[in-house]
């Protein structure tokens, strides 16, 4: 789980900037764009757009962020993604960017909590927090707290180190330019099999639902559809944190970041 912590281990994260407004938003476009969501696609996603067993949050959605004015979120919203069971809904092409409005002023609002007086975060319980590390969360599979993290607990405050123990790289904060830490995201690397028989290997530069980009060992920029791919390995040191971040707990986040506090 805690793939890559290490890497920001070695570094003071800097003092928070402050919010950048990379969205102006038009409060009643906002307005008609929750109507529109509630009515179309709370269901799934949940009437504040958060997720739900069915579907994933929006507010931390990567494309959601890098959206400006709902032209990913329209492609998204129109074509569907029916190999993940989501319909297409063309019939709101037109109400797109009033929904993109709503979307995009959650997430302002969830940034500006940032502005809060951050209290004690260590209430967990440290014994159960290094059970977990060694057990189920399976961090100690990759990190050693005599290694890579001997005494992060030092290096950080709680509510950094609780940051960076849940999302190690660039997140949604990142993208509307509230820099809470360093914040470097490893390079994946992606090998595909083409249906043409070709083979492509290197450094991803984009990895997309739709394409996939990367500088081959060359140094060549490549880039083909996705579903270009006969077979396709993505190789991301982050993977493991992405995956745990839905399935952890209130207490398992706050029982490991107790046990990793302690390790000065």
């Amino acid at each position: 789980m805690m793939a890559a912590l290490a890497i920001w281990a070695g570094h003071a994260p800097p003092a928070a900037a402050q919010l950048r407004q990379h969205w102006t938003i038009d409060k009643a476009a906002a307005e008609r764009g929750h109507q529109d969501f509630v009515s179309n696609c709370a269901f799934c996603h949940g009437s504040d757009a958060r997720g739900s067993e069915r579907a994933p949050d929006l507010l931390r959605s990567e494309l959601v962020n890098r959206d400006d004015d709902g032209e990913l979120i329209g492609q998204v919203v129109t074509k569907g993604r029916t190999e993940k069971g989501m319909p297409s809904f063309p019939n709101l092409a037109d109400q797109v960017k009033d929904i993109a409005s709503f979307l995009h002023d959650n997430i302002q609002a969830a940034g500006n909590r940032f502005g809060y007086k951050v209290l004690n975060v260590v209430t967990g319980d440290a014994k159960r927090g290094e059970a977990y590390f060694n057990g189920a969360g399976g961090c100690g599979q990759c990190h050693s707290v005599t290694g890579d993290l001997a005494g992060v607990g030092a290096k950080y405050k709680p509510d950094e180190l609780q940051a960076l123990m849940i999302y190690p790289g660039p997140n949604a904060l990142s993208l509307m330019g509230i820099n809470l830490r360093h914040v470097d995201k490893p390079p994946v690397h992606v090998t595909a099999v083409l249906k043409s028989g070709e083979m492509i290997s290197g450094t991803a530069v984009h990895v997309g639902e739709y394409d996939i980009s990367l500088h081959d060992e060359s140094g060549t920029y490549r880039s083909f559809p996705r579903d270009a791919a006969a077979k396709l390995d993505i190789q991301d040191p982050l993977a493991a944190h992405e995956r745990l971040q839905s399935k952890l707990s209130d207490r398992e986040i706050h029982d490991l970041l107790a046990y990793l506090a302690g390790l000065k």
